[in-house]
């Protein structure tokens, strides 16, 4: 953590050194949790369907144990029903000193989630920082933990928010050497926008709109123009709540169409079935790794399109998520490049492809 930042902690319990020096083995002191508030700056307006925004709260965690750290983070942007005070909230409920295996991940994340309803950042943080631990106490990456094939990373687009002009044509020249953008819309300029990135650039897009169209008539005649524009798929088109519509427009759409806000947790993926084509899961609208690793499973199953993404994060939990990134199709975890303050060194992108640290946990350090 940055130096001289306050830590708050919901436990004195804390964690001597491991006086075996073998790693992989607990050496039986509980765990112990701290945390605090963060903000992040945006290196330019982030702009959206219905919003603008400059800056993003943040909560990072630390969960220590047997004298090594593993770092979380739960990201709060405006449209999640969570803030900095509800996430402090939460955490501060939690008794993790109860706990002297940081390995039985399922008891603690299971303990973790019957705390209280909701709360899916603050859940995210904690899971996100024990599977840090987990992979530090045994030297190895999440992804080799979870049977992951690090060869196997997608390419990830590079977000471009709803802009003047000039600003958008900066923002692409910003993101060269990405293989795709995504291209925010859902305002009364999503033709231009799209004019306006083709003008710079002909690689592939992909469009997020936030649920910004109000007419699936209106949302087929732009899927067909997009569809002419070499725009590989639709997220979110329409509200989350016009299933009828949304099922009606991935039924006739020659583009796949994707949910996003409409998706949450492990709960939503079945009855979203025919109604989009594949799903978005983020760490934070699910509750961290392991809830994620389980939605991506059953919407596989289910004959689904599957895609990680991020919100506006530091690279610790970006870097996370990407950990399950050998098991989508498609990518979006530019949010760390998206700030100005990042406190953590992670993932990287090369020729456009997320590039997994080979590191133990999560694979990041505070930088």
């Amino acid at each position: 953590m940055a130096a001289g930042s306050l830590l708050l902690t919901t436990s004195n319990a804390g964690c001597s050194p491991d006086q075996s020096g073998m790693k992989g083995k607990s050496g039986g002191t509980p765990l112990n949790l701290r945390f605090r508030p963060f903000e992040l700056q945006l290196k330019h307006v982030f702009t959206l369907a219905g919003s603008s925004r400059t800056t993003t709260p943040v909560v990072l965690t630390e969960l220590e144990c047997d004298g090594v750290i593993g770092y979380g983070e739960a990201s709060l942007p405006p449209y999640l029903a969570e803030n900095q005070e509800s996430v402090a909230a939460f955490l501060s409920q939690l008794d993790l000193s109860q706990f002297n295996d940081p390995f039985l991940t399922e008891d603690i994340l299971d303990y973790v989630f019957g705390i209280a309803p909701g709360n899916y950042a603050a859940k995210a943080s904690v899971d996100i920082a024990l599977h840090d631990l987990a992979g530090k106490l045994t030297g190895l990456p999440v992804y080799r933990m979870l049977g992951l094939n690090p060869a196997k990373t997608p390419v990830t687009s590079f977000t471009i928010g709803i802009d003047t002009p000039e600003v958008v044509r900066q923002k692409v020249r910003e993101a060269a050497g990405y293989r795709i953008l995504k291209v925010k819309l859902g305002r009364d300029n999503d033709r231009e926008m799209i004019e306006t990135v083709r003008s710079e650039t002909d690689v592939p897009l992909c469009v997020d709109v936030n649920q910004g169209w109000t007419d699936r008539l209106m949302a087929l005649d732009m899927v067909n123009w997009l569809a002419e524009k070499g725009v590989e798929f639709v997220e979110q088109p329409m509200d989350k709540n016009a299933k009828d519509d949304l099922a009606w427009l991935t039924e006739r759409s020659p583009l796949p169409i994707i949910g996003d806000e409409a998706v949450q947790t492990l709960e939503d993926v079945v009855p979203l079935k025919g109604v989009y084509s594949g799903i978005n899961i983020k760490l934070m609208k699910c509750g961290g790794i392991r809830a994620a690793h389980k939605m991506m499973v059953l919407a596989k199953a289910l004959g689904m399109e599957v895609m990680i993404g991020c919100m506006t994060e530091t690279s610790c939990a970006v870097t996370a998520a990407a950990q399950l990134s050998p098991l989508v199709r498609w990518a979006d975890l530019d949010g760390n490049l998206l700030i100005s303050n990042d406190q953590f060194d992670g993932l990287m992108v090369e020729e456009g492809r997320v590039v997994l640290p080979d590191r133990p946990g999560v694979g990041v350090v505070v930088q």
